[in-house]
């Protein structure tokens, strides 16, 4: 059988290989505020990712891809909106993309990835925090780990600069989104 963890600076983290995320198992989401005193939730039900577990876990990697026309935030005029030239375009731009450059840094379960994030043909330095959350084989034998992963970027660096301005003040919608992901990767043969 094979060894699905291994030891590192006192984890359990899982062998090297590539790892899927678990379509099943994932949620790709973000946060931005509304009208400046509230949070509108969403997140992207069509997402995938390889992740390169390294020899050298500080030697891994990920790449994922996420379908801009998957949004979802509960409404279905705001969702068809965010689909449009006035954010994701979706049509013209199916997909954001992101790659990591390498891991910046790491203590206990938390490492940072610096990585590239491109959305809308923009291609722009970000900076993901990862918290490994564990090590395991499922019940139906797949070695797995699971995981968290949150930054912030502003929306306006990618050309997602739509708005409206209130008479009462400030905007409709805040540039800064927190970007939450949270899932599952599994061990591929």
């Amino acid at each position: 059988m094979t060894v699905s963890t291994r030891e590192f600076e006192g984890l359990q983290i899982p062998a090297a290989g590539t790892y899927e995320l678990d379509a099943a198992h994932k949620r790709v989401g973000f946060v931005v505020k509304h009208l400046m005193v509230s949070k509108v939730r969403g997140q992207f039900a069509e997402a995938s990712a390889t992740i390169v577990v390294g020899e050298n876990p500080l030697e891994s990697s990920v790449t994922a891809s996420i379908k801009t026309a998957s949004v979802e935030t509960g409404q279905v005029d705001r969702d068809n909106h965010l689909r449009t030239g006035d954010f994701f375009e979706a049509e013209k731009y199916p997909t954001m993309e992101f790659r990591s450059t390498g891991i910046k840094s790491h203590a206990g379960a938390e490492f940072v990835l610096d990585g590239e994030l491109t959305i809308k043909g923009v291609t722009k330095a970000v900076e993901l925090v990862v918290e490994f959350e564990g090590a395991t084989t499922s019940p139906y034998g797949q070695h797995l780990f699971g995981f968290s992963a949150h930054t912030e970027i502003d929306r306006e660096d990618w050309g997602l600069t739509y708005n409206m301005a209130l008479e009462t003040g400030g905007v409709m919608i805040g540039k800064k989104v927190k970007i939450e992901i949270e899932g599952e990767a599994i061990l591929q043969a």
